[in-house]
């Protein structure tokens, strides 16, 4: 068997495990890509599932053809217990991948999992053409041999990969695009955490593993705070920047465009005039960030299709958002004032507030959970809704003529009466289009004191945290 970094805190990913498992047992040859932005957890889901499995794992890097075809073989020597190979002579691609699968054993498929696949192909750019070749004369009619390309370069592996043009287009049968857990996955790295704490740490780490795995549920989400992002050795206080330099060109431009919809600067207009940037070259950067997953455009829910002029863009990746929000602005305090002093006077201050806007992203999320447990078989489209007079936190736009209109309170629990008046106010200036039935929905830390009426539901973190199959 070959040696695998051991995953650490594993959670989630139930779907995709079992996708590969099923995959496994198949008794075909099977090809999947598996892709996404860094940091999703793409690596730990490969390891996860080649456990106790004969496997290749490799990791691609910057480095030349020789070296990496040499560490390959080492790997595939310790894999298929082949040490004499580890001192070969080098080879061609071709001829290695070869040797490989002659060695795949009849009853148990090889896995060949090649990870950062795309800084393989860097140095040897034949590679998908010598696998297409392979796959299509010999692998494809083999039960022995499961290949895996992994990527976190989305454009690589949407173009070099699955693309028309790429030599391996078509010959895939699975593919796995791991996007970022879910709220349910995420508070599943922290159980000893209260609902508001795991809600919190969902609010900074998003859902993507490496974040999560950063928290530490032992001490408070202030400490995590200033642990992880509030001074210069912190894994997260330049996180952002590797990130943004590792895809992106021109990295300043795009510093100040998402600097700009931090401080609340949502449309094309303001966020053109703030970057200083023509329409067309803002449009440009924007787009770049909305294919990276980073920001989202976003348009106000109505049945009816969305106009231009009403586009809002939103930092939707939860680690930038709070990056940009608080760090990335005070980074010049945080140096002098160090970690305690940045959290009680750059982020405290403004902390609750945050966490109210990230609360509504939240209840938007949990929705179609709330809708399962209710047995709603309509289809549905979850949004929110803003014009010059009123901004609604949650829309459920639903197929069977019913229309939900939400409002979040992640502060302190307001009166029956107030918040009762307030979601009557903003369901009274939705543009009922359609002329459905309008329901009220009110998000709440806790449970409000008085009963609800058949019109309006309360929905706390309790509700929201509950999964499907708690019933």
């Amino acid at each position: 068997m070959g040696l695998h970094r051991r995953a650490q805190n594993f959670v989630g990913r139930f779907q995709e495990l079992e996708l590969l498992q099923n995959s496994f047992v198949s008794g075909k040859a099977q090809f999947i890509p598996i892709y996404g932005r860094r940091r999703t957890g793409k690596s730990e889901l490969v390891l996860q599932f080649i456990k106790n499995k004969t496997s290749i794992y490799y990791v691609g890097k910057k480095a030349s053809a020789e070296l990496q075809k040499k560490e390959f073989v080492g790997e595939a020597a310790v894999a298929l217990q082949e040490p004499l190979w580890a001192h070969l002579q080098q080879s061609s691609w071709k001829e290695i991948l070869t040797a490989v699968a002659l060695k795949a054993s009849r009853d148990k498929p090889l896995i060949l999992a090649f990870d950062e696949f795309q800084w393989t192909v860097e140095s040897s750019p034949e590679l998908p053409s010598v696998l297409q070749e392979l796959w299509d004369t010999t692998w494809k009619k083999q039960n022995n041999l499961f290949l895996i390309l992994c990527g976190s370069y989305i454009g690589f592996m949407e173009k070099e990969i699955l693309g028309q043009k790429s030599p391996l287009f078509g010959r895939r049968t699975a593919q796995i695009l791991l996007k970022p857990l879910g709220y349910l996955e995420a508070a599943l790295f922290h159980p000893q955490y209260a609902l508001n704490d795991q809600a919190a740490a969902y609010f900074i780490c998003g859902g993507i593993p490496a974040y999560l795995n950063m928290f530490d549920q032992n001490v408070s989400i202030a400490s995590n705070i200033a642990n992880n992002f509030l001074n210069e050795f912190a894994p997260l206080f330049r996180e952002p920047d590797f990130l943004l330099r590792e895809e992106l060109r021109d990295v300043e431009r795009y510093y100040t465009i998402l600097m700009a919809i931090a401080q609340g600067l949502k449309s094309m207009s303001a966020i053109t005039q703030y970057a200083g940037l023509d329409e067309r070259r803002a449009y440009y950067y924007l787009q770049s960030l909305v294919e990276l997953n980073y920001v989202g455009r976003k348009y106000p829910l109505v049945s009816r299709s969305p106009q231009k002029h009403e586009v809002r863009f939103e930092i939707i990746d939860p680690m930038l958002r709070f990056w940009f929000y608080f760090v990335y602005p005070s980074q010049s305090y945080i140096l002098r004032a160090g970690a305690e002093e940045a959290f009680k006077h750059k982020v405290q201050p403004s902390l609750e507030n945050y966490f109210g806007h990230c609360f509504e992203t939240l209840c938007r999320e949990a929705l179609p959970n709330l809708y399962q447990k209710e047995k709603v078989l309509s289809e549905y489209a979850v949004g929110e809704y803003w014009n010059k007079h009123c901004q609604i936190d949650v829309i459920g736009l639903r197929k069977d003529k019913v229309i939900d209109i939400g409002e979040c309170k992640w502060g302190k629990t307001p009166s029956l009466s107030q918040a009762r008046a307030e979601l009557e106010s903003k369901i009274k200036n939705y543009p009922n289009l359609s002329k459905a039935t309008l329901f009220g929905r009110l998000f709440t830390k806790a449970a409000l004191k008085l009963k609800m009426d058949s019109t309006i539901r309360n929905h706390t973190l309790e509700d929201i945290y509950l999964r499907v199959d708690s019933n």
